[in-house]
């Protein structure tokens, strides 16, 4: 019976250090998923068109065009992009605010390509699966070791060689795993390098990203074992990448002035958006005259309540660049949530327009609709949010204002339907049930909307 016991304790154990080690090589968002409801994710039209524009070119020549790979947006501020399956590429806006040229961020986008076209997540995977395989051989054979030597006397060297034969392969196999990891780091470097060449895009964004990480690390990696190191030693891998990178035809190639622009403007918003006004103001001060810079201040006064100069700000921004979408949806944004939905209506109808018929700013101009309380535009509204949701179908906001458009027309059983979709991708399994639970009595039986009630009734709570 102690033997069990102690062989229990072993397995647990080392189930931990699998676990341990599946967390710490797997590339996992800082911020943690909160309720088993995923990562917190922001959605801006004008920040994922220019991330897709980024990636777009090297997915295509790293063959992954057709895989339909999503930028996705994470509420975290330190600087971090990471892949963890095989269809999402996810940033932390912390990186989009801290890369000063389009060519740092692409870079970076490039080698988690890299760690996507070359399978590495389900490589990992497989390693882990062998490893743990080869740690419970390793279990059973010290195990039985203890056993014979237990038979002998406690003391004996069968089983002290026995308890060593369970404990010795736990590290062999975590310096192996790290290994494997290492490599993974550096192929993915050299095929970020190769996709960016492929592209006629200079790799020097992507050495200046991770020589400056070096930088900052080479105090915490300074006497580090570097056989327990997840990643290269850094100054090792920066000058490895540098070595191959600097090879590139188009290592001192700029970026465009325009793509510049672009990025200085999605960084200012970002800024506006997620820092303190002091903040914005002291990367922003009113002696800086740039476009990016009266962005940011105008959506920082519009947050902090001084509506009226804030539109002024906006006008102003239009004056300058009247096709510019995101600069009507600011100006509608800043209007519906100082609750005047009605006046919003306009500059987000513009802004769908100039936008290509964006459905992240279709849900605003619904909003701003439903949000007038005239039954006028209900129709209106259920007609644009249905498009919306339609291109967008994992947008809660989406179906919580169509639930209150068709509520405000009195078809309870769409309205019962949305909301229950609102709730299932919120992760409330719940309230999502019980709302689909009534839809149903509300539908004929055998409908489209009796038939996806039923099925949000029947479902598990989707996994983000």
């Amino acid at each position: 019976m102690l033997l069990q016991i102690a062989l229990r304790k072993k397995a647990s154990a080392l189930t931990a250090l699998v676990t341990a080690a599946a967390i710490a090589l797997l590339p996992i968002p800082p911020a943690q998923a909160q309720e088993g409801r995923g990562p917190p994710v922001l959605r801006d039209t004008e920040t994922e068109q220019l991330l897709r524009e980024y990636t777009r070119p090297i997915l295509r020549v790293a063959g992954l065009e057709k895989q339909n790979i999503q930028m996705v947006i994470i509420n975290d501020n330190s600087f971090n992009a990471f892949v963890a399956d095989g269809r999402r590429i996810f940033v932390n806006y912390g990186a989009i605010l801290q890369s000063e040229t389009p060519n740092q961020l692409i870079g970076v986008l490039a080698h988690e390509t890299g760690h996507l076209a070359g399978g590495h997540l389900a490589k990992m995977r497989e390693q882990i699966a062998s490893a743990q395989t080869s740690m419970i051989i390793a279990m059973l054979l010290g195990a039985g070791a203890i056993a014979a030597g237990a038979g002998r006397g406690g003391n004996s060297g069968l089983a002290n060689a026995g308890a060593a034969a369970i404990s010795g392969p736990q590290e062999m196999i975590r310096r192996s795993l790290l290994s494997y990891q290492r490599q993974q780091e550096e192929n993915a470097d050299r095929a970020g390098v190769k996709f960016l060449t492929a592209t006629q895009q200079s790799p020097k964004g992507m050495y200046e990203t991770f020589k400056r990480f070096t930088n900052e690390s080479l105090f915490a990696s300074r006497g580090a074992d570097p056989y327990l190191q997840s990643h290269p030693m850094p100054a090792e891998r920066v000058a490895a990448l540098q070595e191959f990178a600097s090879t590139s035809p188009y290592w001192d190639k700029k970026d465009d002035p325009a793509l510049q622009l672009r990025h200085d403007m999605v960084r200012a918003k970002i800024s506006a958006f997620m820092e303190r006004p002091e903040v914005v103001y002291r990367r922003y001060p009113l002696t800086n005259d740039s476009l990016p810079a009266r962005y940011a201040r105008a959506i920082s006064t519009y947050l902090h309540g001084d509506l009226r100069s804030a539109l002024t700000q906006i006008d102003a921004l239009i004056a300058v660049q009247p096709n510019n979408p995101y600069f009507y949806e600011v100006r509608g944004q800043a209007l519906l949530e100082s609750g005047k939905p009605a006046d919003a209506i306009a500059p987000l109808r513009k802004a769908v327009a100039l936008s290509n018929n964006s459905a992240l700013i279709e849900m605003l101009l619904g909003q701003a609709l439903v949000g007038t309380d005239n039954k006028a535009y209900t129709d209106d509204a259920i007609k644009i949010l249905r498009a919306a949701v339609a291109r967008e179908p994992e947008a809660p906001i989406g179906f919580t204002q169509l639930a209150m458009a068709y509520g405000r027309k009195g078809d309870y059983a769409e309205a019962d339907l949305a909301s229950a979709q609102a709730a299932y991708l919120r992760g409330d399994n719940k309230t999502a049930r019980e709302l689909a639970t009534r839809a149903k009595t509300r539908f004929a039986v055998g409908t489209p909307g009796w038939v996806r009630a039923d099925d949000i009734v029947a479902s598990k709570p989707p996994r983000n």
